[in-house]
């Protein structure tokens, strides 16, 4: 895709989520989903915009697909409201509804060429030919498989099976098109150019996507906006960046990528700084204080492994450090990840760039180190 660049450029302002007079395409009210005695989705209320590429992420298991199957009138929740411009919609059946879903399955027919499998739905509609040929090349050259449109689905790799089914799902033109684990069965390399083609797409297209995943980085990558379920609950709604460098609780910070959590209480703050204490470290940490916290309040201190530096000797910066000892070193190329024995508590992980060619690795197994980092690089988490 050509546009992938301009077109993150140009939506980098996007955000109606802080505008108080914009309205939602899509609101949950309250809603609650239980089957017998259990609670699948428990008093979940959440806001989706329209143009928006929202992701639902968590565990297996958290409510995550629940939540979508309610938006697309597969499941009818127990109370609550869904909204779709100021509609209520628990009432309307699933076909009546302005929403797609793309399953992780994809779903296609063995027998029929990639064209048909774009035109199955519209001829179900009663389209008329003529138009109906226009939707099918416009959304073939959308996915840029107009060259393979005679072939079937055995006859074209797992990415182009993938965008067939996309292709199939916007061809009737839905406001909301819903996308379930959609890049599952792709290999690393071929999920992230289709992640990027779908950006691409859904930018061009202005339709409304809204993406279940159980994969961090997948969310991170495509989503305006991702939505943290945790239990059947909603634990944090914000960007990615807000996500990852401002996390609500330890659940937040851990699920969303790596992260070093260390326990214990903060003690006496000034000039906007805090002094943490660790519970299992004779030592104690300088955090610049991002919240009003009471003194001797148990937290949490989140630290990711980027914002730390591994050195053979102590720095004299003001920097927090641990000393400790290198037990294992990943060496992926672009960053080594090294895993630093600092004491009682578990390993703790540093990320470190490898911006220079070299042969020669700068730590070794079982070298005696100092990690460090600045006070601004810390977050404090209630417990």
């Amino acid at each position: 895709m050509s546009n992938i660049s301009s077109s993150a450029n140009s939506a980098s302002g996007f955000a109606p989520w802080d505008d108080p007079k914009s309205k939602p395409i899509v609101e949950f009210r309250s809603v609650s989903k239980t089957y017998g005695t259990f609670t699948a989705i428990a008093d979940f209320s959440l806001r989706i915009y329209e143009r928006e590429f929202f992701a639902l992420l968590g565990p297996s298991g958290c409510g995550k697909t629940t939540v979508m199957r309610m938006l697309a009138g597969f499941e009818t929740p127990t109370s609550g409201e869904i909204l779709f411009e100021d509609q209520d919609i628990v009432a309307v059946e699933p076909h009546k509804r302005p929403i797609n879903m793309m399953f992780q399955s994809y779903a296609l027919f063995s027998h029929l060429t990639v064209e048909d499998n774009i035109a199955f739905g519209l001829r179900r509609m009663g389209m008329p030919k003529p138009l109906l040929e226009k939707t099918v090349s416009e959304m073939l050259n959308l996915v840029q498989l107009e060259p393979l449109r005679r072939r079937k689905p055995h006859q074209i790799s797992g990415g182009q099976r993938q965008r067939v089914a996309l292709a199939r799902s916007l061809a009737r033109r839905p406001k909301i098109l819903l996308l379930d684990e959609p890049m599952a069965a792709l290999d690393k390399k071929l999920r992230r150019e289709t992640q990027l083609e779908l950006m691409d797409i859904q930018y061009r297209l202005g339709t409304t996507f809204v993406i279940v995943t159980h994969d961090q980085e997948e969310a991170m990558t495509v989503a305006s906006r991702i939505a943290v379920m945790d239990h059947g609950e909603l634990v944090q709604v914000a960007p990615p960046l807000q996500l990852y460098e401002n996390p609500v609780s330890r659940h937040v910070a851990e699920f969303v990528g790596e992260t070093n959590l260390f326990e214990g209480h903060m003690e006496a703050c000034a000039n906007e700084k805090c002094r943490f204490v660790p519970r299992d470290l004779n030592t104690t940490f300088s955090v610049a204080l991002s919240k009003p916290l009471q003194e001797r309040t148990a937290c949490y201190l989140n630290i990711r492994p980027e914002k730390m530096e591994v050195t053979l000797h102590p720095p004299d910066d003001g920097s927090n450090t641990v000393a400790g000892k290198i037990i294992d070193i990943a060496y992926l190329g672009n960053i080594s990840t090294y895993y630093v024995d600092v004491g009682p508590r578990k390993p703790m992980m540093v990320q470190m760039t490898n911006n220079q060619r070299s042969l020669n690795a700068r730590f070794s197994h079982d070298d005696n180190v100092w990690v460090s980092w600045y006070p601004e690089d810390g977050l404090l988490l209630e417990r």
